[in-house]
């Protein structure tokens, strides 16, 4: 069954442009990462800096040995001169209904 991944983002104001140019680089890769079904990036329209990360996988292991490797890339150490704060990282089960 799927593992829906929230990940919500306090960008720096500084630094929205350079997220999205990061993002524009980066998301190819990690939609072809092994378990990677889908994975989108969105803006809040209300709240400069206030991003999220809508990411499905095939499970949960899939997306940890995604960020596992993120990390042993420096791509982590990039994206958090980007942020204001630590991202908050949701992990979500389909339910069948």
């Amino acid at each position: 069954m799927s593992t829906m991944v929230l990940i919500e983002l306090s960008v720096k104001p500084e630094s929205v442009d350079g997220m999205k140019a990061l993002m524009k680089e980066l998301l190819p890769d990690t939609r072809a990462y092994d378990g990677c079904q889908s994975v989108d990036f969105y803006d809040n329209t209300e709240t400069k800096g206030s991003m999220v990360l809508y990411e499905l996988w095939d499970s949960r292991g899939h997306q940890e040995r995604y960020l596992q490797w993120r990390s042993e890339t420096g791509t982590l150490d990039r994206l958090g001169a980007l942020v204001a704060a630590p991202p908050k990282i949701q992990y979500f089960d389909k339910v069948d209904a």
